[in-house]
């Protein structure tokens, strides 16, 4: 975060992670991929943080890889990109057991697009396009594309999104269940910042629970999923949330989860 390509706030127990490099439209380059993967890390580590909010500066979100690095006569390797840049970005955002909003303020190309598929909700401005831009230049899909997409909205669909590379706006995103929501230009950084408020204040272990086992549905059977279902159950069972929860419902009010 010290090259400022990265900005974190941290504010009413969010995290708040803003990709700054606007004039390259967010493309990540080294500096950039390393310094979202400190930021992911200190939002796992600060008990104070309870809700990322992952947003772009400028008028996207983020076009992806930054070429010129790649072009470069000392660029990064494409494995290297993958392995030390983006692969741990993915593993940070699914790991971090608690919730990551994707607020998709403009294009969202590339590995951009696929890092913000891999948090937990994500919501768009309506003029904001998703783009599997990959095929244009000759790659496939990374950043955890192959594996989400075809999950989100089904394997057909997935297939030609990626192999012909179409523009997504968030309206369509939305419908055919790529993104939670698109919400409207003037009024996207309230509407989705309140979003990250209202999980904020929700139980944080439990919503942590709930990415558990979302992960591990991916590939568990029924059996040892319901299995996983029962441990983390028994978990959030024995949290302050639930007791909070339980005691709020029997004295109808509002509950006050303090997140444990």
């Amino acid at each position: 975060m010290e090259d400022g390509s990265i900005l974190l706030d941290i504010k009413n127990e969010i995290g708040i992670i803003t990709l700054n490099r606007p004039k390259v439209y967010n493309s990540f380059n080294r500096e950039m991929a390393l310094s979202l993967q400190a930021a992911l890390r200190l939002c796992r580590e600060e008990p104070k943080v309870r809700a990322v909010y992952l947003t772009g500066n400028g008028k996207a979100f983020s076009a992806g890889q930054d070429l010129q690095e790649v072009l470069s006569e000392n660029g990064p390797s494409l494995t290297a990109i993958l392995t030390e840049h983006y692969n741990p970005i993915i593993t940070s955002i699914r790991e971090l057991e608690k919730p990551v909003v994707a607020a998709v303020n403009g294009v969202a190309a590339g590995a951009g697009a696929n890092i913000a598929l891999a948090c937990d909700v994500v919501v768009a401005a309506e003029s904001a396009p998703f783009i599997q831009a990959f095929s244009k230049i000759g790659l496939i899909p990374d950043s955890g594309g192959t594996f989400f997409l075809p999950r989100l909205i089904g394997f057909q669909k997935a297939s030609a999104l990626m192999m012909l590379g179409d523009k997504v706006m968030a309206r369509e995103a939305e419908q055919m269940g790529m993104i939670y929501k698109a919400l409207p230009d003037d009024t996207f950084a309230e509407e989705s910042m309140k979003l990250a408020e209202t999980l904020s204040r929700m139980p944080t272990k439990a919503l942590g629970y709930i990415k558990r086992a979302l992960n591990f549905s991916m590939s568990n059977t029924l059996p040892a999923q319901l299995a996983i279902e029962d441990q983390l159950q028994s978990a959030a069972g024995h949290t302050h949330d639930y007791q909070e929860g339980v005691q709020a419902f029997l004295e109808k009010r509002k509950p006050g989860f303090k997140g444990y």
